[in-house]
């Protein structure tokens, strides 16, 4: 379960070196947009050295630069032997861009004795192109682990101004989220880029998850505690989802078809979600699913 997600600049050693000490569940190790030109060829041998020495205690995600960008290939022969958990690939646009990182990746996995599917790979959607195919994307490869939305370069790119309400992308939201779950994969949403308002990224992650996203980046290790917070399972929402497994359990002894608890009928989409809620609890050793149910 990947509740937060923290960018790391690749040509950082200092950060990639405290990185799996920063409390989030997956660290996205950036070759594009957080390295200059002139470095990245040291990023890149830098990123391959950290993965492969290091150990991190939590998940990987590197971010390669776009296939257009005439390094993409070589970050992926750096990169994919060192089998990180995912590959986030910039400016997808099309399910085709996910086709052909995919049959890069299958051949230098073929070519390093790599199982084949070894390394996932999430759709980074910033532009509207990508927006608007977001299903196609989404569903292109059985390596997608996700999509994440990149509201920045979205709102840049939509001419509108990117603002913490976030007006200007709930469109996007909202279509990146209907899409993943049609496809059967995660949703990760756009970092909150004021480090200092602690409350609007509470708010805004709060809204992401509302929506239904699986979690949410960030750019700063201070929001990395919020957004853990936010999309872990309450202590009372853990309690009504086992008060309404306990019921089911009752009314399946009793023989009854429906049942209520709390003045309300138990309907399936209750259960479902209750489910949901005691599975991603049991993941994060919160005390989740019991015997039984």
């Amino acid at each position: 379960m990947i509740r937060s997600m923290l960018f790391l600049p690749g040509n950082t050693p200092n950060m990639l070196i405290n990185g799996d000490v920063l409390g989030a569940d997956a660290v996205i190790l950036d070759l594009e947009d957080a390295v200059s030109p002139d470095e990245k060829d040291a990023a890149r041998i830098l990123v391959r050295n950290a993965l492969g020495r290091m150990g991190f205690g939590c998940q990987t995600v590197v971010r390669v630069n776009s296939l257009d960008s005439g390094l993409c290939q070589k970050d992926l022969e750096e990169i994919v032997p060192q089998k990180p958990t995912a590959l986030m690939l910039p400016k997808t646009a099309t399910a085709a861009d996910i086709i052909e990182l995919d049959e890069l990746v299958t051949s230098l996995e073929e070519k390093h004795g790599i199982p084949s599917g070894t390394t996932r790979i999430i759709p980074l959607l910033e532009t509207a192109m990508g927006v608007e195919n977001a299903f196609a994307i989404a569903s292109a490869s059985t390596r997608v682990l996700g999509l994440f939305l990149g509201g920045e370069d979205l709102s840049a790119d939509l001419r509108c101004k990117r603002t913490k309400e976030g007006a200007e992308i709930d469109y996007a939201r909202h279509r990146v989220i209907v899409a993943a779950r049609a496809a059967g994969v995660e949703a990760f949403d756009t970092p909150f880029t004021d480090v200092n308002d602690d409350e609007g990224l509470l708010a805004d992650a709060a809204y992401a998850k509302g929506l239904g996203f699986t979690g949410k980046a960030s750019i700063s290790p201070r929001h990395v505690d919020g957004i853990n917070q936010v999309f872990s399972p309450s202590q009372a929402e853990i309690s009504y989802a086992r008060e309404v497994m306990d019921i089911i359990a009752e009314a399946k002894r009793l023989g009854k078809g429906a049942i209520s608890l709390h003045g309300k009928m138990v309907d399936a989409p209750i259960v479902n979600r209750a489910k949901q809620t005691l599975e991603a609890a049991a993941a994060l050793g919160l005390g989740g699913m019991q015997d039984g149910i």
